[in-house]
């Protein structure tokens, strides 16, 4: 079905520097499959490309020698450089966007660019340039560049700026809409200027009849808005919808009609089915009362949710690829913000955006918000699907880094992913984020690795067993660092997602928390991590039932507008907030292997109790796997290459003797595997049927019977044999 609608679809600022927020691009595959022809645009790369620009920065420079605003020593220095910045911008632009490599070398000897408040940090950071290239440490410098000059905009010319989030304070717990229609009404400020000047230029080449805005989080909102309040101004014809993150989890309980100044309508939860049946009213193809999970104002001007749609959401196999036409793939900006090793994944390099499935299969943990379809709809696509929209994805954007961004990956459909990568010879390199669980072997592990998978992020929340049994989490400490050293002794980085302050958390236990963590960190199973504060939110199981978890609900009080971030008391625990900066800075030198041997009570200026924690607890633990049986469908696989079989003979006392040995080569070696000549012989024929990229995954349990019904004796034997070990530890996997 195809409609009349010109549709654009908006990232309003700001997001990511390094890639594109990934909202647009599945709506936009989405609607491919339905024939309706749709743009989109990232305002925020746009708009950051326009002001770090020598004419975007020149004219901030001539308005703050215009006014008679104080600076501060700092941003004084900043406008006293303003010719060195003007003569440095566009090259490190440039060079972030892997344009200007060379200058690398300029950058690195510090004599470049000019220097403010932001590099007074450095010298804390010289153990990071010890083992950062010289294009890694010019990123850096250059990024903190980047942060001088936000700085000083923050300071002098918008208050709200931000490069990964804008006026993210306004769109923070607004229960009322007070606060941001006031800042709406307020004359714009230059950064709200170059917003329009970009939105305008997308709707003079696009000319649309719909405008679709994302807002996957707070510092969107009001970019997003002020978008709306441009359209509104300008093209009062064209529809606004809105929709995204922020709305599906602040937004469910709307009663704000000011809030429709600004759009015509409001979409929760997947997109797809919402904007389709919306477009097909505004097409004269659907009755309003049938729209789906849609919110507008009557002409009575209330607030109307309608819900009557009677079609379910679209599966998951039906949304298409993700489609990142229109989007700018080669001017992104790959910063180092901070090196901290996974949070540079966030923020450095082109990742493609792709979701295994739809939802959480786990589905529990109660401070995570269950109640929401995102989460508690799991619905997962086949690996054979999942690869075509890879090679699509990589054949458009030329780019093979992908992030998978869901809840919590599944590890069955990670396996056979992993396998049908394998089959298929992509060279991928891919992230994700997991559940620490037990499904995730060392063979499972170095098959993810094989694949292409980097890093992996989980949440070990708590790091107390009473605690994550509380939050339901289906995990110990003991099996967190097992899986962990799983993923790190197959090459895969680990990130450790901290909680503190959960309900009825004690001091006690918050140091026996960071005790464990502070073992895994010296262990070398957890290469990174962050220590979040606990936050109740509205759909959580916390939220939701406050007195089963020993809290009180205080406020804040509903005021029509967003409702998602709750205050609470909680009687049972302690003061959460003394801890924050001690958790802070011990992580910090962890990850940096180093002040292991610090008492814990030195990270606080305060009093804090003894560890109860045994001090080789995870060390115990990763000697303690516990026995596990292969499953009765696990598929056996062979990353190596097949070899060549060579027959000798070997005195053994008076008697010569045949044996045999297979002789492998690898990436980096060669290397053989002795057997008795029937088993090297079997070998010889049985390896090509398990290897990796052979289209059929081989049974385990077919591998059993073919061996035994090989006469070579029982395979309980084979498989405690030499020859089974060495093959094992080669590369031969049970999965």
């Amino acid at each position: 079905m195809s409609g009349n609608k010109n549709i654009l679809l908006i990232t309003p600022p700001f997001t990511q520097l390094n890639t594109p927020y990934p909202a647009t691009a599945y709506l936009k595959g989405y609607l491919n499959t339905l024939g309706r022809a749709a743009q989109q645009a990232d305002l925020g790369i746009e708009v950051i490309l326009k002001l770090f620009s020598a004419k975007g920065l020149g004219t901030l420079f001539a308005q703050l020698e215009a006014s008679d605003a104080e600076l501060t020593d700092n941003s004084y220095r900043i406008y006293s450089l303003r010719d060195d910045y003007l003569s440095t911008i566009g090259p490190v632009i440039r060079f972030l966007q892997n344009k200007n490599p060379t200058l690398a070398h300029r950058i690195c000897d510090r004599s470049y660019l000019p220097e403010a408040g932001r590099f007074a940090a450095l010298e804390e950071l010289d153990w990071a340039f010890g083992t950062m290239g010289i294009h890694d440490k010019a990123r850096h410098l250059a990024t903190l560049y980047l942060e001088d000059l936000g700085d000083l905009i923050q300071e002098a010319v918008d208050p709200y700026f931000g490069f990964s989030r804008y006026a993210e304070r306004l769109g923070r717990t607004a229960t009322h809409f007070d606060e941001l229609h006031e800042a709406l009404l307020a004359p714009d400020t230059y950064l709200s200027q170059l917003l329009q000047e970009a939105l305008a230029e997308k709707l003079s080449t696009c000319a649309p009849s719909v405008v679709c805005l994302t807002v996957p989080f707070p510092g969107n909102l009001y970019g997003a808005l002020k978008c709306g309040q441009y359209l509104k101004q300008n093209y009062p014809h064209v529809k606004v919808v809105m929709g995204g993150g922020f709305a599906n989890t602040e937004l469910r309980s709307l009663r704000e009609p000011r809030f429709f100044d600004y759009v015509d309508y409001l979409c929760l939860d997947d997109g797809e089915a919402p904007l389709k049946y919306l477009l097909e009213y505004l097409d004269s193809q659907r009755e309003e009362p049938q729209l789906k999970r849609t919110y507008l104002r009557t002409a009575d001007g209330h607030v109307k949710y309608l819900n009557g749609a009677r079609e379910r959401d679209v599966p998951q196999r039906e949304v298409g690829t993700p489609d990142y036409a229109d989007l700018p793939l080669h001017n992104y900006l790959s910063v180092i913000e901070i090196v901290n090793p996974m949070h540079r994944l966030w923020s450095d390099g082109r990742w493609n955006k792709l979701t295994l499935a739809h939802g959480c299969y786990w589905g529990k943990c109660s401070f995570c918000d269950i109640s929401l379809d995102y989460i508690k709809r799991y619905e997962p696509v086949t690996a054979e699907l999942l690869c075509d929209r890879i090679e699509e994805i990589m054949a458009q954007t030329e780019q093979n880094g992908f992030h998978f961004v869901d809840e919590a990956a599944p590890p069955a459909l990670m396996r056979d992913l992993a396998l049908e990568i394998l089959r298929r010879k992509l060279t991928v390199v891919w992230w994700t984020n997991i559940r620490f669980e037990k499904s995730f072997t060392p063979d499972l592990c170095r098959l993810l690795k094989a694949s292409g998978c980097i890093a992996v992020s989980g949440g070990l929340e708590v790091a107390s067993d009473r605690l994550l049994e509380r939050m339901k989490k289906g995990v110990t400490v003991a099996q967190v660092a097992r899986v962990a050293d799983a993923f790190t002794q197959a090459g895969i980085m680990v990130h450790a997602y901290l909680m503190y302050g959960f309900p009825t958390q004690t001091a006690q236990e918050t140091i026996d928390s960071l005790e464990m963590v502070r073992q895994l960190f010296e262990q070398g199973v957890v290469q990174s991590g962050f220590w979040h504060r606990f936050a109740m939110t509205a759909h959580s199981p916390v939220g939701l039932h406050p007195a089963a978890f020993n809290v009180q609900r205080i406020g804040p009080d509903f005021g029509g507008f967003a409702d998602n971030d709750l205050y609470h008391h909680d009687p049972q625990g302690t003061d959460h907030d003394r801890f924050a900066e001690g958790l802070r800075k011990s992580l910090f030198n962890y990850m940096h292997g180093v002040c292991f041997e610090f008492p814990l009570g030195r990270w606080f200026d305060f009093k804090v109790p003894s560890t109860s924690v045994p001090p080789r607890y995870i060390e115990n633990s990763l000697r303690q796997v516990p026995p596990e049986a292969p499953r009765p469908n696990a598929v056996l696989t062979w990353l190596g290459s097949l070899p060549t079989l060579n027959i000798f003979e070997e005195k053994r006392g008076k008697q010569r003797v045949q044996g045999a040995e297979l002789i492998f080569y690898d990436k980096k070696n060669e290397w053989a595997v002795e057997a008795s000549i029937p088993v090297a012989e079997w070998l010889l024929h049985a390896l090509p049927k398990v290897l990796a990229t052979q289209p059929v995954p081989y049974q385990l349990e077919d591998f059993r019977k073919d061996f035994e019904n090989a006469g070579l004796g029982t395979f309980e034997a084979f498989s405690a044999s030499g020859t089974w070990r060495e093959l094992r530890a080669s590369g031969l996997l049970v999965v």
